[in-house]
């Protein structure tokens, strides 16, 4: 099955260019698999850090953790598309914006339905309810508390009455639940227990989520403002933004550096200064094209390489150590 995709090629001429795409890549674009690493990574790096502290590693609990939190993720993805939709926040074509933020564009597009885009946003959610019901029964009641946290932050990220990312609490939302809630999570269905190595940790995911919700709001900033989206940037201003962002990538920098140079975690977390020059980079390019969206893109992309790159090595650093000890 295709889906009949309308794009305008000669704008001056107003010529039309009809281009039939297969369903499956519609849906690939709706989910936006490259924002789903930054749930998937931090669930990794839990498990592998009580692997490290001696727990034996029960891979199928491990899996499941992170299953759980990629369908949640693909849930709020879906979700946050629909709602920013209807709120005419994203309204630009899709070749007409920065890939990277103003969501899929697969609304605008026309390609899928809200209806349905919610409908299988309801599947992913209840899929992660199975999940976490099964990992509560098998490992305790602090995985339903976490787990519910973080449905109800994705749910309530743009859902009405709460919409936290719409009043200015988002990226410190985001930076909770893709840090300290999915480390610590992943980390007591292996330990049965919590600790502060793992909640230290999390705040490397953490901050570098928070740049990187806030690096994709700059080019969003007229729009998020004439939608109502009043999260920190429309609030404060693009300058103030890239101020934000720099500051999360110092803070997480410095906290790997401080940790890992003083033995409070691993020292082989060191490895994740790797991706410096990178962040350096994206920094480079968000300041020079701070007005252009398109011309930020590459900023945007390499803040998720960084985010990629570090948490990697982090799970490399923990993996070493467990092999070491």
């Amino acid at each position: 099955m295709r889906i009949r995709s309308e794009n305008l090629t000669d704008k001056k001429a107003g010529r039309v260019e009809a281009k039939l795409l297969p369903v499956w890549i519609v849906w690939m674009r709706a989910l936006r698999l490259h924002f789903v690493g930054p749930s998937i990574l931090p669930a990794l790096l839990g498990g592998i850090i009580a692997w490290a502290h001696g727990c034996p590693i029960h891979l199928f609990h491990l899996m499941l953790v992170v299953a759980g939190v990629a369908v949640n993720h693909f849930g709020l993805n879906l979700t946050d598309d629909v709602l920013d939709y209807r709120h005419a926040v994203d309204l630009q074509k899709g070749e007409e914006k920065n890939f990277f933020t103003g969501g899929s564009g697969v609304l605008t597009e026309g390609l899928l339905k809200d209806s349905q885009m919610l409908k299988v946003a309801a599947l992913f959610f209840a899929m992660t309810v199975v999940i976490g019901v099964y990992l509560t029964y098998t490992c305790g009641w602090p995985v339903l508390a976490l787990g519910l946290f973080g449905m109800a932050s994705s749910i309530f990220y743009t859902a009405p009455p709460i919409r936290f990312g719409y009043r200015g609490f988002g990226e410190a939302g985001l930076l909770v639940n893709f840090g300290p809630v999915i480390v610590l999570g992943s980390y007591y269905v292996q330990a049965q227990a919590f600790a502060w190595e793992p909640l230290i940790a999390s705040l490397v995911p953490g901050l570098m989520m928070w740049s990187m919700i806030i690096i994709n709001e700059i080019p969003d900033y007229e729009t998020d403002r004439r939608g109502g989206k009043w999260n920190l940037v429309a609030r404060f201003g693009r300058k103030t933004g890239a101020a934000l962002y720099a500051g999360g990538l110092v803070v997480a920098y410095g906290v790997l550096a401080v940790t890992g140079l003083l033995k409070i975690l691993s020292p082989f977390v060191l490895l994740g200064l790797v991706s410096l020059p990178l962040a350096v980079q994206s920094f480079v390019i968000m300041r020079r094209h701070l007005n252009d969206p398109l011309a930020m893109a590459p900023a945007n992309q390499a803040m998720i390489k960084i985010h990629s790159l570090t948490c990697a090595a982090m799970i490399a650093a923990y993996l070493i150590e467990g092999i070491r000890l």
